[in-house]
């Protein structure tokens, strides 16, 4: 008896934002984990509508985030700027989507959390329990800050080594970050300052290349400590209360892309340092031979792990220093489309019968 054909589960996507980085790294993601899409719809805002751009082997152009655009779409991520979300994430919830939200605008917004597929899978594995049901309710959640998924992913591994008694964190922060605009002004200051002529400032209000910050200047409308505020938030809203906020600072790096992190743990024992690279190995994280090159920018540039070295205080016993480097922009896109495959269950045929 021939059995019936089973027909894969497929979706309709909306990306918001398809022009900005963390849109185009969506969509990048999108096509290497082959997740089970129909549709992808590709919007943005007036000064990319029209653009041709590519989806898998199809052609597209970039159309303007109207409500019709929304219909019949099953995941809306949203990797505009926080604004832009503000103008038209409630256009995609009425459709009927789900919103995914890389752009941190839903903080605080009712029935919203923040999650990170990753350390979700981490607290299980530790827990031992099946992975929790969806909760079926959820209409939009926001994505952890890649530097909290990282944290809180290294530090809840860390743990399973010895008791931890200081956990400290210095975070260098790419200009991709802050999108294009942070990307080009960092490269126009560049260029002008080996031509001696005027910094571009309307970014940063600082001069940001060959140099680092741990502010900027008060013209600038992005804030650092502000960063830190909502990593330290959402450190704490992925990993729980079992695990301390760690002491966080975040400093601005004159780099393009890739969040470099230099932790340090102090256990309240004697802890052998391959015993620490072993239980901070696994899925999503590379562990780097002392004789290979060290974690880098570079090194980190387009790969969806994060890749650490450890090397034992030499001054105190217990205490250790991790150096990692993470891509920010694949991380994010990496755990948005990993929640949203966690929430397909919720829409078991999607709306593509």
């Amino acid at each position: 008896m021939n059995r019936p054909a089973i027909v894969p589960h497929v979706f309709r996507v909306a990306i918001v934002g398809a022009a900005t980085l963390k849109g185009r790294e969506l969509k990048e993601v999108l096509d290497e984990v082959n997740f089970p899409v129909a549709d992808v719809k590709l919007l943005d805002d007036d000064e990319s509508l029209g653009q041709l751009d590519q989806v898998g082997d199809e052609a597209t152009f970039i159309q303007p985030a109207d409500p019709e655009h929304f219909r019949n779409v099953d995941f809306a991520f949203f990797a505009s700027d926080a604004a832009f979300t503000g103008r038209h994430w409630q256009s995609a919830l009425q459709a009927g989507a789900t919103v995914l939200d890389l752009s941190y605008a839903l903080e605080g917004e009712r029935n919203v959390s923040v999650r990170s597929p990753w350390v979700e899978k981490e607290l299980e594995r530790e827990s031992g329990l099946e992975p929790g049901h969806e909760d079926l309710t959820t209409t939009a959640v926001v994505i952890a800050h890649p530097v909290a998924s990282v944290l809180a992913l290294l530090l809840l591994r860390a743990r399973t080594a010895g008791k931890i008694g200081t956990m400290a964190a210095t975070v260098f922060e790419p200009v991709s970050e802050q999108g294009k605009r942070g990307m080009d002004e960092l490269h126009q200051q560049t260029v002008n300052l080996l031509s001696f002529t005027a910094l571009p400032k309307e970014v940063f209000d600082e001069q940001v290349a060959f140099n680092m910050l741990g502010r900027f200047g008060e013209s600038s409308s992005i804030s650092l400590k502000n960063i830190e505020n909502r990593i330290a938030s959402h450190f704490e809203a992925i990993a729980g209360k079992s695990l301390p906020v760690p002491s966080l600072m975040l400093v601005q790096a004159p780099t393009f892309h890739a969040h470099t992190f230099s932790i340090y743990i102090q256990f309240e024992g004697e802890i052998d340092a391959s015993a620490l690279g072993k239980v901070l190995s696994g899925d999503h994280v590379t562990i780097l031979d002392p004789a290979e090159d060290g974690p880098s920018n570079v090194s980190a540039a387009g790969q969806g792990n994060v890749l650490v070295s450890v090397r034992p205080d030499a001054r105190n016993a217990g205490g250790f220093w991790i150096w990692a480097a993470a891509d920010n922009l694949k991380i994010a896109a990496m755990s948005a489309v990993e929640c949203a495959a966690t929430l397909s269950t919720m829409r078991p045929l999607g709306k593509v019968q």
